[in-house]
């Protein structure tokens, strides 16, 4: 999947599409940068995502007015009034291209092929709405890779970007005289990636949108990336931890009180101090944030970025 030099939405009609998680810890730097920029009460304020209803593009409605109409929901949805979004058609490499001018008005080009399958506007238009957004808010990533991982991840996290993962679908299609299966995505993220960003949303706000994912494909990808999401709440020194991670835990911890020892391979946490003060720091599950908490066995911590509370057993 080739990677713009200018702000777009990557697209993928044909060929393998990457699966996995290869830009987790990119994907996990842009939740922590997000909520530093927002705040816990800045990001909460997204907590309800674009319903389908809104995004939603009949084929008997005027292309250009239902085109606008779709960028009004995003702007409204990020919180962009004053911004005007003139929104234009034509072939390109990839789905969308934003100018990213001073405003007030804003102007976007989509793939000529929206014209014709309108499925993905919505998607496509979130993705470079957020631009915009990021933009304003001047919250940006070096390099054109990370930064569209950011503005992926801002996307899905903010309420918006479920649109992106229901893009992704396998389909059946006739070439010459042959029935071929065709693969089709948006985003930079994979669709396993896209699924892990939503469930980490579900899991801070209880907003599940499982039930509009019109793509089978999308549905099964949203449910890899929660089984993720999920185990992030269960990795030491957090209590839900499992009987093996926690006996690798306190195997690190002592080893971590002897003179002269190595921190511990592989693992989120990070033992330091003297064996009297001894503390571990961890990711915070939801806005991995580094948290520090003294070993004293079983405390309550809390969050100071994204206010998230913790049992924790040290």
């Amino acid at each position: 999947m080739a990677e713009p030099a200018e702000p777009g939405t990557p697209t993928a009609a044909s060929g393998p599409i990457v699966h996995g998680f290869p830009h987790l810890a990119t994907i996990r730097a842009a939740l922590t940068a997000l909520y530093r920029r927002l705040s816990a009460d800045g990001v909460a304020r997204f907590a309800a995502s674009v319903r389908p209803e809104l995004v939603d593009f009949p084929d008997d409605e005027d292309l250009y007015l239902g085109a606008q109409r779709v960028a009004r929901v995003m702007v409204r949805h990020f919180r962009l009034p004053d911004a005007r979004m003139v929104i234009g058609f034509r072939d390109m490499v990839h789905a969308g291209h934003v100018e990213l001018a001073a405003g007030p008005e804003y102007f976007v080009e989509l793939h000529a092929r929206f014209r014709t399958d309108r499925r993905d506007v919505g998607a496509a238009l979130a993705h470079e709405v957020m631009h915009v957004h990021l933009h304003r808010l001047g919250l940006e990533f070096p390099g054109t890779r990370d930064n569209e991982i950011l503005t992926d991840t801002a996307t899905a996290y903010l309420g918006a970007g479920w649109l992106l993962l229901d893009a992704y679908r396998e389909e059946a299609a006739i070439r010459g005289e042959r029935l071929v299966m065709s693969a089709y995505k948006l985003g930079y993220l994979t669709p396993e990636e896209f699924g892990y960003v939503l469930a980490k949303r579900a899991l801070a706000f209880g907003d599940d949108i499982e039930p509009w994912f019109r793509s089978p494909q999308a549905r099964e990808a949203y449910r890899v990336g929660l089984a993720r999401a999920r185990a992030d709440l269960r990795r030491p020194p957090l209590a839900a931890a499992g009987w093996a991670a926690r006996r690798r835990y306190a195997k690190d911890r002592r080893a971590a009180t002897s003179p002269g020892a190595a921190p511990p391979p592989g693992g989120d946490y990070a033992f330091e101090g003297s064996p009297s003060g001894l503390r571990v720091s961890f990711p915070c599950p939801t806005c991995q944030q580094r948290i520090r908490v003294p070993c004293r066995g079983r405390v309550r911590a809390r969050c100071g970025l994204c206010l998230t509370t913790l049992e924790v057993d040290t």
